[in-house]
């Protein structure tokens, strides 16, 4: 498989990048990965890059982008900070992914059994962490069930993945409300906003 090209780039809509990350995805938890020469794909990409996708998900090593969806050097960019959250720095980086550099969708990747949502839920306090996990708060008190407090903590797996879930859609709320630029390409139809949750016990990736 050949890296991306301006041409193949420019042929994708929102809807064809989004089902290239869905084909990606099947082919990983088949173990059928695409076969590609990636120092080729190096060579192909030197003087240039044309990805067809964004993907901010989460730091932990098991849900690395690239290996999940399947994709080589030059398909996709890949943002991760603990939590899937996004600031100024990852909204920038997004605009210019989007309206400089072509990707066609956004991703917002959140995973099962997360260990930032597991902190947020306990409301751990560390140092530049604890900035971090205030960003996920909002989700842990959105999430209304159970109600009672000694069920609301990270042991509470289920409790943990329905505030991933949450989270990934505030993100992207706060990407369309603190991104105009965004907002707007994608009330044009020139990208797609998606959220999506990756399992780690099946490899599987379910898109909303």
């Amino acid at each position: 498989m050949k890296a991306q090209t301006k041409e193949t780039q420019a042929a994708m809509t929102p809807s064809s990048a989004i089902d290239a990350l869905k084909e990606g995805n099947a082919r990983f938890i088949k173990a059928k990965m695409a076969g590609r020469d990636l120092l080729d794909q190096v060579k192909d990409t030197a003087s240039g890059q044309y990805p067809f996708a964004t993907v901010l998900g989460c730091i932990d090593s098991r849900v690395s982008a690239e290996l999940i969806f399947d994709q080589g050097v030059g398909d996709i960019f890949s943002a991760r900070v603990a939590g899937n959250i996004v600031n100024e720095d990852i909204l920038g980086s997004m605009e210019f992914a989007c309206k400089l550099a072509g990707t066609k969708v956004i991703v917002v990747l959140g995973h099962t059994s997360c260990g930032a949502v597991k902190g947020a839920c306990d409301d751990a306090k560390m140092g530049n962490l604890t900035t971090l996990l205030s960003k996920i708060r909002p989700a842990v008190e959105a999430v209304k069930e159970p109600s009672n407090a000694s069920e609301r903590i990270s042991k509470n797996i289920d409790f943990v993945n329905e505030v991933a879930t949450k989270n990934v859609h505030l993100t992207i709320e706060n990407i369309r409300q603190k991104s105009p630029v965004l907002a707007e390409m994608e009330e044009d139809g020139e990208i797609a906003i998606v959220g999506a949750m990756y399992d780690i016990n099946d490899g599987k990736v379910t898109f909303y």
